[in-house]
């Protein structure tokens, strides 16, 4: 019995993987520090909860449109007019399962067999894999440690064939945390108006997880405005990674597209988590602030750190809440009993030996790198950081 060729085509993710192999090690009595997986470690804020416990009450227990309750589309198209002086009516907008489903949608909606969508490395490892499932190319455009992780308009340029049907930029970006300022955006922007059949997908999750102040968006643009969807949600940044509420703002026909496509295979999100989601995006935004600087101590921590250990790269992450180092010059080197080839041979030397878990930076498309998740308390950040340093010492 042979699986779709679809899903033959489709590798599973680097970070599960990492995740599940760190469970199984903790399950077997082995203290490991999990640095693999992209969710904040912090509870969703009281007010969130107390309008889930009420949406309970009121019996919101039934199915909800397919595109979302309208109060929360409502509530997403008044935080898209107030934070980031973009309007789009509640009619351009709608919720899924997760910003992941978002992106899958887009990609479901818009890319066929043969469409080439450019997608710059490092990237979150599913970006190609939505692309593959798609039956369309992803065509990768390297942006190295030496500039800051960012593409340039003119590797942008190089890029696009007449096969090119979307650019997905995220930013602040997974993995390597890296911002694109207005002035980078607009660059990107000019490239862009002279392929109007370009679309491009914005994914910006780790939107209020920056350290550079207000979030720049490629929607801001007029020229190409019609021509962006840009992809949100609540996960990241008011801590409700298991709620599951994401969103798309796009323009009408690719809303219509991505409804269309919804409806017949999850239909609307989670009823109480939509509840939940609206609290966060009417309520007092502190939260979302006193998280933000948490999590920029954190990065200033860890990047000291990281910085004090032989053979390691480090920029400093404008955003979101990883690092991404470059660890090649461990690449030949042996502790006696193995040796390290790749990036993903030394986060499982890390692993296993210093019992830290990260993920390799070949499945983020750049295999010099690793990427280390610092969404977790300042005293394993420490613990970690002392684990790794002492783990590659060994190695000669």
């Amino acid at each position: 019995m042979d699986l779709s060729l679809r899903l033959q085509r489709l590798q599973p993710s680097a970070t599960l993987a990492m995740s599940q192999r760190s469970s199984e090690l903790k399950a077997q009595g082995v203290d490991v520090i999990n640095m693999s997986v992209g969710e904040p470690d912090f509870n969703t804020p009281d007010h969130i909860k107390q309008a889930a416990h009420q949406a309970i009450d009121q019996n919101y227990s039934r199915y909800s449109p397919v595109p979302g309750y309208p109060e929360l589309k409502a509530a997403i198209a008044d935080k898209l007019k107030i934070e980031n002086n973009l309007d789009y009516a509640p009619s351009q907008i709608l919720c899924s399962n997760g910003a992941k489903q978002s992106v899958c949608n887009t990609i479901m909606a818009l890319i066929g067999q043969g469409d080439e969508v450019i997608i710059p490395a490092p990237y979150w490892v599913s970006y190609p894999q939505m692309v593959l499932l798609a039956e369309g190319t992803p065509v990768f455009v390297e942006a190295t440690i030496e500039q800051d992780f960012k593409i340039t308009p003119a590797q942008l340029e190089a890029a696009i064939t007449p096969r090119t049907k979307a650019l997905i930029l995220c930013s602040p970006s997974n993995p390597t945390g890296s911002v694109y300022t207005r002035a980078e955006l607009e660059g990107l922007k000019n490239v862009l108006v002279k392929y109007p059949d370009i679309i491009v997908i914005a994914d910006e999750i780790y939107e209020h997880i920056n350290y550079v102040g207000h979030h720049e968006s490629i929607a801001q643009f007029a020229d190409i405005r019609d021509r962006v969807v840009i992809i949100n949600g609540v996960s990241k940044a008011y801590a409700m990674t298991g709620w599951r509420i994401g969103f798309i703002a796009a323009p009408d026909w690719i809303v219509k597209a991505c409804n269309k496509l919804q409806g017949q295979y999850t239909s609307g999100p989670c009823s109480v988590s939509q509840k939940a989601a609206e609290a966060a995006y009417r309520g007092s935004q502190q939260c979302v602030e006193d998280m933000r600087q948490a999590f920029q101590r954190r990065r200033d921590l860890i990047v000291r750190l990281a910085k004090d250990i032989p053979g390691l790269e480090v920029n400093v992450p404008q955003g979101a809440f990883y690092l991404f180092p470059k660890c090649s010059a461990y690449f030949g080197k042996s502790d006696g009993n193995r040796t390290i080839n790749t990036s993903t041979d030394f986060a499982m030397y890390l692993l296993e030996v210093g019992h830290v878990a990260t993920v390799g930076g070949d499945a983020f498309g750049s295999p010099q790198c690793f990427r280390m998740s610092y969404a977790t308390s300042d005293e394993n950040i420490i613990e970690a950081m002392r684990r790794i340093k002492e783990a590659v010492a060994r190695l000669k």
